[in-house]
């Protein structure tokens, strides 16, 4: 109990360690979340330069605390549930307020992951990402998906499907531009069938690499992932090499921008790979 209370002021600063004992994580944990959802309850956040209760600090002590136990923890969670308890009213009143402290870690988050050497972009691919999972971020994930990317985008194959990537998001997004971009997009199966060889080789890999990617996803093993989506650089170089996007036929080119939405959305179960850099 006396090391419990000792701990859970920790960590004070940027050189002080944090907690590991479980119940002095509990306690540090539990203190400095009730600090923050309190003082964001009543509007009093930090401002510019000015943050007299030390709200970053506590902030970031958060997600050190999280990040170096590697605590697979849903802050979301309980951010929603300090509030419906400790203020015995309905959540949703406190939808906007729990969105604004939920930006306010993970700006926390990107600063303590850039201070540990990890690159902006990949931090901001990830983070975007694994907002959208079920259940929200967790921020040990991110991490996990930070280091992957890294690893990946250093070899000939990464930085090769990266540039795949761009030139399907480009004409993706030229096309809803010119408001050319069907509503939806969806690949034909007889279309790509009696197109060329590249086409059908993009659109059989993709496929089989969305189904591969599913287990490994689940086990949060993206060095895994990132092996089944080297895969696609390939196919991906092949497409854009010997296949016309902008058919004169409109089946045939929406089809095609089917196939680049693929190719999209498949990269982005690991990581939004339009903030990355490069």
């Amino acid at each position: 109990v006396a090391d419990a209370i000792r701990d859970h002021y920790k960590p004070q600063g940027p050189s002080d360690n944090v907690p590991t004992d479980p119940v002095g994580i509990a306690v540090a944990l539990a203190d400095k979340l009730d600090t923050l959802v309190g003082f964001w309850a009543i509007d009093e956040k930090p401002t510019g330069s000015k943050d007299p209760f030390a709200l970053r600090r506590a902030a970031l002590g958060v997600v050190r605390i999280v990040l170096e136990n590697k605590l697979p923890l849903n802050l979301r969670y309980f951010l929603e549930w300090q509030f419906r308890e400790q203020f015995k009213r309905d959540y949703l009143e406190f939808a906007e307020i729990a969105d604004n402290l939920e930006n306010f870690f993970e700006d926390r988050l990107v600063v303590a992951l850039r201070d540990s050497g990890d690159r902006h972009d990949l931090v901001a691919a990830a983070l975007e990402t694994e907002k959208g999972q079920e259940g929200g971020a967790i921020y040990t994930r991110i991490v996990k998906r930070v280091e992957a990317l890294g690893a990946f985008l250093g070899t000939e194959d990464g930085a090769n499907l990266l540039a795949g990537y761009k030139r399907a998001a480009n004409i993706l997004r030229a096309e809803e531009k010119k408001g050319a971009l069907p509503e939806t997009l969806v690949v034909d199966g007889a279309l790509i069938d009696a197109g060329a060889d590249q086409e059908i080789a993009l659109h059989q890999t993709l496929g089989q690499v969305r189904h591969d990617i599913e287990e490994p996803l689940k086990n949060e093993d993206f060095g895994a992932v990132m092996t089944e989506l080297a895969r696609l650089r390939g196919p991906v170089d092949a497409f854009f090499e010997h296949v016309m996007v902008n058919d004169q036929d409109a089946a045939i080119r929406a089809n095609r921008l089917a196939l680049l939405a693929d190719i999209r959305d498949t990269l982005h179960r690991v990581a939004d790979f339009s903030q990355i850099e490069g």
